[in-house]
C-alpha cells in the first residue's frame, strides 16, 4: 500500500537586534554562561518588561517578505509551562492575535507553501548536559524570536528542505537574522504524519523538535515517515507525541505527549501593551525591503541572459549578489562578470562560509576595471583570467599587474604577420591539418600565442590561421 508524507514546519528564527526583546541585555552569541542576563530576562519578581520596537519592525519585515497580511492589532500572551530553561515558568509569546497571518513561499515547482502565522516571542535558556549533570545557561533567555508556522502543505523531504532554504535566504536578504543553524539562529520543529495516497483525512502527527541541520532534518523525516508507515502496516496506531532526533542512532525518540494549546493555559500578558500597526508603519517598512531573491534571480536571467544555474549560485549568497550588482553597474556585459564570479572567484572562496562572508581582496571596482580592459580590447580573455588569478592572490589592481605592452593589444596586420610566421615555422603541423588532423592546428596557434606573449585574441587567431592554411 502506498503512503504519502504530510508535514508542516514551525521555524524559530532569532532576530539580529542588539538587545533582547524585553530588556537591554546584549544578544551577542558566545559569551560566558549566564553573563548576558539581568533581573528582567531571568524573571525576578517585581521586574517589568518593555517591548523592543525593533523586534516588531523585524517581524513585520519578515511578514511582508513572505506575502503575509499584517495585523493592525496584536498582543502578547503568557504560555505557561515548567521547564528548567524557563525561569519564569511561562514564555511571553503570541496566541490568538499574532502579528502576521496568511502568507506563503513559492517553491521552484511553483507550489505554494502557505504560512499560517508569524508571531514574536522570547527564547528560552539553554540546557547543557555534561558527565551526567545538567547546567542552565540563561544568556539565550529573552533573545527575540519570530516563529513562522506553515500549513500542512509539505509532501516530501525535498519540499521541506527547499522551503527552509528559501526562508533562510529571504531572512538573510532582508537583514532580520543571520539564520545560522549551527548557532541556533534558525531551528525547526517538524510536524509529520502519513496517510494513504488519495485519502483526504490527515493522520495522527508527531512533532520532531529542534532540527538545526538540513542533513539531520532530512534523515529525521525519512526515519519518522518509515516508522509511522510500519506502525500502520502492522495494525498499530500512531500516537500524537513530541519526539527528538538522536544523531547517534539515526532514529527519532519519544520525549512526551504532544501538547495542545489548552495545555499551556494561555492568557494575555498583563505587563505589556497592545501592539498597534498603522498603514503608515507598514508602508514605511515595505519601502525598506530590498529586492528579494526570487525577484533578483528573475532579473538576472531575463535582463542579463545569465544561465539560471549560474544566477542561482550568485543569488544564493546575499553579499555575492550585491558584489555582482556593483560590478554590473560599471561594465557593458553582465555575463562576463557572472562567469568570473562563478568560476575563478568561487574557486578562491572554497567554503560556504567564505562565500557568505565574501572576504575578498578584489573589490567590485577592481573587477569592473579588469572587465573594462577586456571589453575595450586592450587585453584578451586568457590574459584577463590569468590577471584575475594574480589579483586574487595579491590584492593588486589589474593595471598594477599588466604592463603597457600587455595592454597594447594587436592590430589586424600584426596578428596576420604573426600567423603567417607561425605557419612558415610549423610546416609539419600545417600538412597534418590539411590532411584532416584538426588537433594539429593547436600547435600553430600555440606558436602565435607565444610570439605575442598572450596578447593575441585566441579565437581571432584561430579563425585567421584556418583562412590562411586553407586558401
Amino acid at each position: 500500500m502506498s503512503y504519502e508524507l504530510v508535514a508542516g514546519l514551525e521555524t524559530h528564527i532569532e532576530l539580529s537586534t542588539n538587545t533582547k526583546i524585553f530588556c537591554g541585555c546584549t544578544t551577542a552569541f558566545g559569551a560566558e554562561p549566564n553573563t548576558n542576563c539581568c533581573p528582567v530576562c531571568i524573571g525576578l519578581p517585581g521586574t517589568m518588561p518593555k517591548l523592543n520596537r525593533r523586534v516588531v519592525d523585524y517581524a513585520i519585515l519578515a511578514g511582508l517578505a513572505t506575502n503575509c497580511e499584517i495585523s493592525p492589532i496584536s498582543k502578547m500572551d503568557r504560555k505557561n509551562y515548567v521547564y528548567p530553561d524557563l525561569p519564569k515558568a511561562y514564555q511571553v509569546s503570541q496566541y490568538d492575535k499574532p502579528l502576521c497571518e496568511r502568507g506563503y513561499i513559492t517553491l521552484s515547482s511553483g507550489k505554494r507553501i502557505n504560512i499560517t502565522r508569524i508571531h514574536i516571542e522570547e527564547d528560552a535558556g539553554k540546557l547543557v548536559h555534561e558527565r551526567g549533570d545538567t547546567y542552565v545557561d540563561y544568556n539565550r533567555g529573552g533573545v527575540p524570536l519570530i516563529e513562522i508556522v506553515t500549513e500542512p502543505d509539505i509532501r516530501s523531504i525535498e519540499e521541506a528542505i527547499e522551503y527552509v532554504e528559501k526562508l533562510q535566504l529571504i531572512m538573510k536578504y532582508i537583514g532580520v537574522s543571520d539564520v545560522k543553524m549551527q548557532e541556533g539562529s534558525l531551528r525547526c520543529d517538524v510536524n509529520i504524519s502519513v496517510r494513504k495516497k488519495g485519502d483526504e483525512k490527515f493522520g495522527t502527527r508527531a512533532e520532531i523538535k529542534n532540527m538545526n541541520s538540513f542533513t539531520f532534518m532530512a534523515k529525521a523525516l525519512q526515519y519518522e515517515f518509515e516508522r509511522q508507515v510500519d506502525l500502520l502496516e502492522s495494525g498499530e496506531r500512531v500516537i500524537q507525541e513530541t519526539r527528538r532526533y538522536n544523531t547517534d542512532t539515526g532514529e527519532t525518540e519519544a520525549m512526551r505527549g504532544k501538547e495542545d494549546a489548552h495545555d499551556y493555559r494561555y492568557f494575555r500578558e498583563p505587563d505589556l501593551v497592545t501592539i498597534q500597526t498603522s498603514p503608515e508603519d507598514i508602508a514605511r517598512l515595505r519601502e525598506m525591503l530590498p529586492e528579494l531573491p526570487e525577484q533578483k534571480l528573475a532579473r538576472y536571467v531575463a535582463d542579463y541572459g545569465i544561465p539560471e544555474a549560474d544566477a542561482q549560485l550568485i543569488v544564493k549568497y546575499r553579499k555575492v549578489a550585491e558584489y555582482f550588482d556593483a560590478v554590473v553597474s560599471k561594465i557593458q556585459n553582465p555575463k562576463t562578470a557572472s562567469n568570473f564570479i562563478v568560476g575563478q572567484i568561487f574557486k578562491a572562496l572554497s567554503t560556504e562560509a567564505a562565500k557568505e562572508e565574501l572576504a575578498l581582496s578584489v573589490s567590485s571596482e577592481m573587477l569592473a576595471e579588469l572587465i573594462r580592459l577586456l571589453e575595450s580590447g586592450k587585453i584578451n580573455m586568457g590574459m584577463a583570467k590569468s590577471t584575475l588569478d594574480k589579483m586574487l592572490e595579491t590584492g593588486k589592481h589589474a593595471t598594477e599587474l599588466l604592463s603597457q605592452e600587455d595592454m597594447a593589444g594587436l592590430d589586424e596586420n600584426a596578428l596576420r604577420n604573426h600567423c603567417m610566421e607561425a605557419i612558415a615555422a610549423n610546416p609539419a603541423a600545417v600538412k597534418d591539418y590539411q590532411s584532416g588532423k584538426e588537433k594539429a592546428l593547436k600547435a600553430i596557434l600555440g606558436a602565435v600565442m607565444r610570439a605575442t606573449k598572450g596578447r593575441a585574441d585566441a579565437a581571432a587567431a584561430e579563425k585567421l590561421l584556418i583562412e590562411l592554411i586553407t586558401k
